[in-house]
C-alpha cells in the first residue's frame, strides 16, 4: 500500500493508503475524501477529480498526457501542477504523495 495525503481546500490533511495499480482519484473516492467528485468514474473526460501536485511530488509524479492537458481546460484555476488525479496511477514510487484539493471542481 501507498500512502497518500489529501490536504482539502480548508487545510485538513487526510491521510489514506493507495492500492498500487489504482488512481489516485480512486483512492480518494474510496477514501470519501471531499472535493474530489469524479463524475466520469476516470475515463479522463470531465474535469472533477482536479488536484495540486505538492511541488515535492511533481518530478516524480510526472506531468499530464496531451489528453489530460485537454481534460484540465475545463477545470478551474490550472496550475502548473494541475493533474487530474484519475490519471495518476498509485505506484510504490508515490508512496508519501501530497495533493491539494482545489476550492470548486469543473
Amino acid at each position: 500500500m501507498t500512502k497518500i495525503t489529501y490536504v482539502t481546500s480548508q487545510g485538513e490533511r487526510i491521510e489514506t493508503e493507495g492500492e498500487n495499480g489504482s488512481t489516485v482519484m480512486e483512492t480518494a473516492i474510496m477514501n470519501a475524501v471531499p472535493g474530489i467528485v469524479a463524475e466520469c468514474g476516470g475515463a479522463c473526460t470531465c474535469a472533477t477529480c482536479h488536484v495540486y501536485v505538492d511541488d515535492a511530488w511533481r518530478e516524480t509524479v510526472g506531468g499530464p498526457s496531451m489528453m489530460e492537458e485537454d481534460m484540465l481546460d475545463f477545470a478551474f484555476d490550472v496550475r502548473d501542477n494541475s493533474r487530474l488525479s484519475c490519471q495518476i496511477k498509485v505506484r510504490q514510487e508515490l508512496d508519501g504523495l501530497v495533493v491539494h484539493v482545489p476550492t470548486r471542481q469543473g
